[in-house]
């Protein structure tokens, strides 16, 4: 019998390729929740002391169904995926470069400091460091789906030509804006599969393969913990990447210090929290579709490999079967030219006839070893 599948089967880009599949159906599945929630993250509300025009047809969202039902219709079921194509792009290399990273890194941990285990501290933070590096080569995918979500119908653009406008206000730098509020959200996935291994170590012990509904489980409860906990950075990345307010007369934001700072003296302290309501449901539904797409991924990844190690390993004794023949028509040959040998030697010299004797032995031991050598090729 077969042993259990194992995600240890498979290298680090196995393991990144899964996570990347999980993120793709997850979040187009719950993109409309995504964009509501960063339009809600990105709205100010008014004051007395404010003396700037809204735009026509502006309207401040009261609420996740509020927004969603406004957005229909005003700018259609089309206005609900503004901005989709970025946005996956962004989350698959986002998550193949953290899964990348997690995988690579957990696995120099185990190899170089401690093989049998790691302990919650250690968990976060790996996920941290394949956070980070992730960050650095995928944040400016992330800004330019922030600007597409908060353009309204008549300012829509292409991911180009909103890359383009991030150049022209800000320079290339633009592009990498909230660099330093994402550097610190890295605890933010690192919380997330941190709280993933432990919850899985304590709900589900010794179980190597999750069924669906369990990995789904795992993965909602995980993104939730970590959403509270964060929230007031997401709201600050967010307002770095957007364009700034009405109330700030054109102003970006310089830090995401500043950004929270504002938005404590405009919404009060819950401020920081706006928009959590779609953020929860969001992150409940795309961690537990991404954990459970992530692990059926990996069990067919794993299938695959075992399968094309198969197909290599039938090969590799096909061609230790054709070695070993070749090596006993070698011994046939050897043998046959010291028969030879001691025939023309005849009575001759003994040391002619020990020259030939050992020359054959000497082939016979190369061919040997050949035959040895395709055997160990087989076994690795």
């Amino acid at each position: 019998m077969a042993p259990a599948p194992s995600k240890q089967e498979l290298p680090a880009w196995g393991l990144a390729l899964a996570g990347s599949a999980g993120a793709l159906v997850a979040n187009s599945v719950v993109y409309p929740l995504d964009l509501v929630k960063t339009r809600l993250q990105t709205q100010v509300k008014r004051n007395a002391k404010d003396t700037y025009v809204d735009e026509e047809g502006h309207v401040h969202y009261e609420g996740t169904m509020h927004a969603i039902r406004h957005i229909v219709e005003e700018e259609g079921v089309s206005g609900l995926f503004n901005g989709l194509a970025g946005n996956l792009i962004g989350v698959v290399s986002t998550n193949f470069a953290y899964f990348y990273w997690y995988s690579l890194v957990r696995e120099m941990y185990h190899a170089r400091v401690d093989s049998k285990g790691t302990s919650t501290a250690v968990e976060l933070s790996l996920g941290a460091v394949a956070g980070a590096l992730a960050q650095l080569f995928t944040i400016p995918i992330a800004v330019v789906t922030t600007r597409q979500q908060t353009q309204r119908k008549g300012e829509r653009k292409t991911i180009l030509a909103t890359a383009k406008e991030v150049i022209d206000q800000d320079g290339l730098a633009g592009l990498w804006r909230g660099i330093k509020a994402s550097m610190v959200l890295v605890v933010n996935p690192s919380i997330t599969y941190g709280a993933y291994e432990r919850l899985r170590t304590l709900m589900f012990p010794g179980k190597s393969n999750l069924a669906p509904h369990e990995a789904f489980l795992l993965g909602a409860l995980s993104k939730m913990l970590a959403t509270i906990a964060t929230q007031p950075l997401i709201i600050a990345k967010v307002g770095l990447q957007s364009k700034p307010p009405p109330q700030r007369m054109g102003k970006p934001f310089k830090s995401f210090q500043e950004v929270m700072k504002f938005t404590v003296e405009r919404d009060g302290i819950l401020g920081l929290w706006k928009g959590v309501a779609p953020q929860l449901i969001k992150g409940f539904l795309v961690q537990g579709i991404l954990m459970m797409t992530k692990e059926r991924v990996e069990l067919l990844f794993v299938l695959l490999f075992r399968a094309v190690r198969k197909m290599r390993q039938e090969q590799l004794e096909k061609l230790a079967k054709i070695a070993a023949e070749k090596v006993e028509q070698g011994k046939a040959v050897a043998a046959g030219a010291v028969m030879q040998g001691q025939a023309v030697a005849g009575g001759s010299t003994e040391k002619a006839k020990t020259v030939a004797v050992e020359t054959a032995e000497k082939a016979k031991a190369v061919a040997t070893e050949a035959a040895e050598k395709a055997k160990s090729a087989v076994k690795s």
